[in-house]
């Protein structure tokens, strides 16, 4: 069962609990849909100021929308169309700060400000990408970036 928590520390501590508590809700379950479901509902509980949090996962040369929280988002995503798709087919992480300066940016919500986008690999294959939005820009830092890819990190070990 899981309980929700009250994050105390540096940002950076806050994210580790976030991390474990990942590790803990998918350890144990096989099912990619299901950790993913999980992993979503995880971030949109834990960061503030976002209005969109989820994943994308690859089908062929396109991104197709998987579990996520928030308003109902685009469903297909072309290979370096968007920040989602230019991400993972440059196969890095991209932290936008206003993505109506972003070249291509796709509005599947139009009060989203920026966006953080981190890629899932495994074993070199491409499997989508993690995507949060929020409604302020700037909203992302390079400690988000950071600890974003080492929840990725975590969340691959289990996919």
């Amino acid at each position: 069962m899981f309980h929700a928590q009250s994050y105390q520390g540096t940002k950076e501590e806050k994210y580790q609990l976030v991390i474990k508590q990942l590790k803990a809700l998918i350890e144990d379950e096989p099912n990619r849909i299901a950790n993913l479901s999980n992993a979503s509902a995880l971030l949109n509980q834990f960061l503030d100021n976002i209005n969109w949090v989820g994943f994308y996962l690859v089908e062929k040369d396109q991104l197709v929308l998987g579990p996520f929280q928030g308003l109902p988002a685009c469903v297909r995503i072309p290979f370096g169309r968007g920040v989602c798709g230019t991400a993972i087919a440059e196969k890095r992480t991209l932290r936008v700060e206003d993505v109506n300066q972003f070249p291509g940016h796709i509005a599947c919500d139009a009060a989203s400000q920026s966006e953080i986008v981190v890629p899932i690999i495994k074993n070199e294959e491409l499997i989508g990408v993690l995507d949060i939005d929020s409604p302020i820009k700037n909203r992302f830092d390079e400690i988000d970036e950071i600890q974003l890819k080492q929840f990725v990190e975590m969340l691959v070990k289990y996919l």
